[in-house]
């Protein structure tokens, strides 16, 4: 497939957001910037469309897809019913990186959702975007514009890298803000689910409506949400995460790389402003530990930045999981599949 890359300026704007428009209006695939991280858009309502998107990622067709829409009122070709911490959630927080489960209706086909009869919706708080889908005028369903099971992209070259050939065309916009996938919440249940961590915060949500609880969902189990039963966002290296006190992480991960270098491994670190000086060879920081958006936006670049190194492995500190560090360590413990070393101590 010949790729269209389509580079955003205040020049050729409204051109090239009308060229991408119409490949998504006409069947089309399209990659395209959001706040969180980029996504790979299709019309919502064309099965056809939406089979495009699972076959370039080489996405298992039971992980459902977010739909993204422009204006509220798009919701009356998802769904027919509303509920009303919905409501107050979409009043607080969009456009923004919130994703909320409503019941679908028949317009919606079975692919966009799983099979299920939840829809997740959300509006971007990013102007291309937003401009994308006014202009196609139909709903996007959008997953990650990567290959499935990589780390998210959240740089246009990231998205070249993986769809190049892939997709219909890639919209060369800025680096995404956020860097990590919307929060996604399922306020039909009772208190509502965070089904994934994502840039609003757990606490952020709870103001808005009151108590939430966090889904404990087990391997088997049917997605309601991206992101919640396949492997992802690993690198080409196996991750192993440490937790505990810094002293304890810096002291562990040393000794284990020493033990992996012996052996002839290649082994990368990912590190913080604060411990980067602690360690030698390919060590990368994610940013300092006061300032986790930061660390956010960043994770997923330092990630992919290990496969060009030929890394054999990567050993990450961890994070605390609080505000922001919670979608954080979410992604950095599913990169790793889970596998965790406890160093001892706790993390202040």
């Amino acid at each position: 497939m010949n790729t269209l890359l389509l580079t955003i300026d205040h020049k050729n704007r409204e051109r090239t957001i009308k060229i991408a428009a119409e490949i998504i209006r006409n069947g089309g695939i399209v990659a395209f910037p959001t706040e969180t991280v980029y996504g790979l858009g299709a019309n919502a309502l064309n099965q056809e469309a939406v089979k495009k998107i699972y076959h370039a990622k080489g996405r298992p067709s039971d992980n459902p897809l977010i739909i993204h829409i422009s204006d509220k009122r798009d919701l009356r070709a998802i769904t027919n019913n509303i509920p009303e911490k919905c409501q107050k959630l979409m009043d607080t927080f969009w456009p923004g990186p919130l994703t909320l489960l409503f019941q679908k209706s028949p317009h919606v086909p079975d692919i966009v959702t799983g099979g299920l009869s939840t829809v997740a919706v959300r509006i971007p708080a990013n102007d291309v975007a937003l401009e994308l889908i006014r202009k196609a005028r139909v709903p996007v369903a959008a997953p990650s514009a990567n290959l499935s099971g990589k780390p998210s992209p959240t740089r246009a070259a990231h998205v070249i890298e993986d769809l190049k050939g892939r997709a219909d065309a890639i919209i060369i916009g800025e680096d995404c803000e956020v860097g990590l996938e919307s929060t996604v919440i399922d306020t039909l249940s009772e208190p509502p689910i965070l089904l994934r961590p994502g840039g609003i915060s757990k606490g952020q949500i709870e103001k808005a409506i009151g108590p939430i609880v966090s889904d404990r969902g087990q391997d088997g189990d049917i997605p309601k949400s991206p992101g919640m039963k396949y492997t992802h966002y690993a690198p080409k290296a196996p991750v192993i995460v440490f937790k505990g006190s810094i002293f304890n992480m810096v002291a562990e991960i040393r000794k284990i790389k020493n033990q992996k270098e012996k052996e002839g491994l290649k082994v990368g670190v990912l590190a913080t402003d604060e411990t980067i000086d602690q360690y030698s060879g390919c060590v990368l920081s994610v940013g300092s530990r006061e300032k986790l958006d930061s660390v956010a936006g960043e994770l997923f670049h330092v990630l992919r930045s290990f496969d060009k190194e030929d890394i054999d492995i990567i050993l990450s500190e961890s994070f605390t999981s609080e505000g922001m560090g919670l979608a954080v360590m979410n992604r950095i413990v599913k990169a790793a599949g889970y596998h965790i070393v406890d160093a001892g101590g706790e993390l202040l």
